[in-house]
């Protein structure tokens, strides 16, 4: 039973290494057994393990580690049927056209949104939305939507978690999802990032199931309050018939 606690924490600790590429390209061992909070000596081992199975390379020259091309092999059998980042880029191109800023969709993960498909505004003045970012779920249009029309246990367990920041009104933020819910969509100005705006509306898919947040995003100045006002019920008819194409 030892034997197996140990093998499970040593492949936990391996995909905590892996998960440290998803906001660098290149970390060096020191990096690495920072961000993950283990002596050189383990990250240094499992690196090693890693990296003979092809999922981790090692630049010689600058001793600095990345991903290794065996994610690419793993990558290529993932399957794109029902995935809505596939299935719904070019509804999302539509829209950007329509509205000329940065679309995304969001997905929930736990306590965090994930950007999982983003298609970036022609403007040469935009917000740039990297797929694979995360975000809190307490703060940001996209992320009202996904507590807002997500099951009641969501909710408690958002507010209920230790990570909710200190000084945030919890009582504001219940209200802001009931004006969610309530109007259908959601928007944010300068909540989450400085000059940034979104508005965003609830995908459901035609089992009546919430599957992601469709957003759209841009410079605060540009992307006003009025304005996300006026364009939310484009917005949100595209969510509906983004929700039409799903299952």
């Amino acid at each position: 039973m030892e034997d197996n606690k140990l093998t499970v924490r040593a492949v936990e600790r391996a995909l905590d290494i892996m998960l440290c590429f998803t906001e660098s390209t290149e970390l060096t061992l020191t990096e690495i057994a920072s961000r993950v909070d283990l002596h050189k000596s383990t990250v240094h081992r499992l690196l090693a393990s890693l990296e003979g199975k092809g999922f981790i390379m090692r630049d010689a020259a600058t001793d600095k580690y990345r991903l290794g091309y065996r994610l690419w092999e793993l990558s290529a059998n993932l399957s794109q049927e029902g995935d809505p980042g596939i299935i719904l880029l070019p509804e999302m191109e539509r829209l950007r056209d329509l509205l000329g800023e940065t679309i995304s969709l969001y997905v929930q993960d736990g306590l965090e949104r994930i950007r999982i498909q983003a298609v970036q505004s022609n403007h040469a003045i935009r917000r740039v939305a990297p797929v694979g970012a995360r975000m809190p779920l307490y703060v940001g249009a996209s992320s009202k939507v996904l507590v807002a029309f997500a099951e009641p246990a969501v909710q408690q367990q958002l507010l209920a978690s230790a990570d909710w920041p200190t000084g945030l009104d919890q009582q504001a933020f219940l209200q802001q999802l009931g004006d969610t819910k309530r109007a259908g969509f959601a928007t944010s100005v300068e909540e989450r990032e400085p000059g940034a705006a979104a508005v965003s509306a609830p995908i459901i898919d035609r089992g009546g199931r919430l599957v992601a947040a469709l957003a759209v995003s841009g410079p605060a100045n540009r992307l006003t309050l009025e304005l996300m006002q006026e364009q939310a019920p484009l917005i949100m008819e595209a969510a509906r018939r983004m929700g039409t194409m799903l299952r």
